[in-house]
């Protein structure tokens, strides 16, 4: 009776609705027709979840659930999977409260997906307290959730519990696999972890094999070790067991990237070449890797061969080239560069931008343009674009200048002492060290008591340093 309002409702949800009005119509269609089927309900609450207006989401996708007389399960794991991160633990939360359904795996699924999505110490309180649910329910031994309960501890950071429940899994597949070793990789104090991890899934009996994510996220911690024959050893991999890896925009991109930041840019630009496909990332990746480099010519070169391509730079894209104009002093290609970020690409410049123009500024001996250049910033400067002035200040024996913007920056100090238990030495390491280099050694034991007034301990400086006997993948 009802298979043509159904066929009609199917039709419309599966075109592809761009505003709310479109969908109401189809919501209406459902509701006057008489339909209460799950799968198509769930549907319409997938595509409000889909649009960009907050009000769609947050009231006519609930309508949708509300429309059943009794709490569907699948409607609710629907809705928690598909509205914004908060939106779902508040959800899940008020359900609880509620004691009327009995959750299954993917509802714990959803939800802890969710709190990955919305990293922070109190999500972090909220997941525990949802493994201590998963665990009471008997459902912890589901490898999904298992997985996603990884996945969740990793995303906020606590890789001492993410590991222990990889090891704790009696059944692991690729996602588990990559799900640990992105977590390791999205630290650089843990890179090397996520190299070991990689070498037990090869040489393990696992019976796991590495794809292009795993590749990937290794890559990614070569880089951030800057590694360079453990990175040629992992490319070499690739190439070895995944013929059409040039043809992969995200592995290709990854290999550039690992080997600029290994310090092989020539390296890096044959694998650029080679590529069948980029994008945005991987023009960046190569822009990054000769900014870095003091390649400052060619990195902006690259900014029209990549317009030529049709690819539009994006904020980190300018970084780079900012960057790359910083390290050869080139003061007026680099104001050039700011000054059409937004009048030529679209692009607004954010703090990052506006650093790399008071470093580039100060690092040239243009202390008094970098300092109206930040007092006339239309956002609020942060304390490291004052530092950057402050460490140029001292370079280029600016006393007084130093002076002003140091009193500047303990004045942010103090401001932010509420909210920071542990102040931080540098600012006033920096003003101590311009008054010493002017010989007012007054000013140097007055920085320094206040120091010791407000218990502020010197941090002590470290290097990182590769060695022959360091094997990070042995035997790979």
């Amino acid at each position: 009776m009802h298979s043509l309002p159904r066929l009609r409702a199917l039709s419309l949800l599966n075109l592809k609705l761009k505003s709310t009005h479109q969908l109401k119509q189809a919501h209406a269609q459902l509701i006057t027709n008489g339909l209460k089927s799950t799968s198509i309900y769930g549907k319409l609450i997938q595509h409000y979840c889909a649009l960009s207006d907050p009000e769609s989401t947050s009231l006519y996708a609930h309508l949708v659930f509300k429309h059943f007389d009794e709490p569907n399960l699948f409607l609710l794991n629907t809705l928690i999977r598909c509205t914004q991160p908060k939106d779902s633990i508040f959800l899940f939360a008020n359900w609880v409260s509620e004691a009327s359904l009995c959750f299954d795996d993917f509802t714990y699924k959803f939800v802890l997906g969710a709190c990955a999505r919305l990293p922070s110490v109190p999500t972090l309180v909220v997941g525990r307290e949802i493994q201590a649910r998963i665990v009471k329910e008997g459902i912890i031994s589901n490898i999904l959730v298992q997985t996603t309960l990884l996945h969740f501890y990793a995303s906020n950071k606590d890789l001492g519990s993410a590991r222990k429940m990889f090891d704790e899994m009696s059944e692991r597949n690729s996602v588990t696999w990559n799900a640990m070793i992105t977590g390791y990789s999205s630290q650089r104090e843990s890179a090397r972890d996520a190299l070991l991890l990689f070498r037990d899934m090869l040489y393990g009996d696992s019976g796991v094999k590495p794809n292009d994510t795993t590749m990937v996220c290794v890559l990614s911690a070569a880089a951030q070790l800057g590694v360079l024959e453990t990175g040629a050893c992992v490319h070499g991999y690739v190439e070895k067991t995944m013929p059409a890896s040039d043809r992969d925009v995200f592995m290709g991109t990854g290999v550039v990237d690992m080997y600029s930041k290994c310090g092989s840019v020539d390296c890096a630009l044959t694998v650029f070449k080679r590529m069948k496909q980029r994008n945005v990332l991987t023009w960046t990746a190569m822009a990054t890797g000769l900014a870095i480099h003091g390649k400052a010519s060619e990195a902006l070169e690259l900014l029209d061969v990549m317009k030529a391509h049709g690819t539009n730079p994006n904020s980190v894209t300018f970084t780079s080239l900012l960057t790359a104009c910083c390290h050869v002093g080139l003061v007026d290609e680099g104001l050039h560069l700011f000054h059409m970020m937004k009048s030529k690409f679209g692009v607004t410049p954010q703090m990052q931008h506006y650093g790399c123009i008071v470093d580039l500024l100060s690092r040239s001996g243009h202390l008094n343009e970098a300092y109206d250049f930040i007092v006339t910033m239309p956002v609020e400067p942060d304390a490291v674009l004052w530092r950057s002035l402050l460490s140029a200040c001292n370079v280029h024996g600016d006393v007084s200048m130093g002076e002003k913007v140091g009193k500047k920056l303990l004045r942010i100090q103090l401001a932010q002492s509420s909210t920071d238990a542990t102040p931080k030495s540098e600012d006033y390491v920096a003003l101590s060290n311009i008054y010493a280099h002017a010989e007012k050694w007054d000013a140097v034991e007055m920085v320094r008591d206040e120091m010791k007034v407000m218990r502020i301990e010197n941090k002590a400086g470290s290097s990182s340093v590769q060695t022959t006997s360091d094997h990070v993948l042995d035997g790979l």
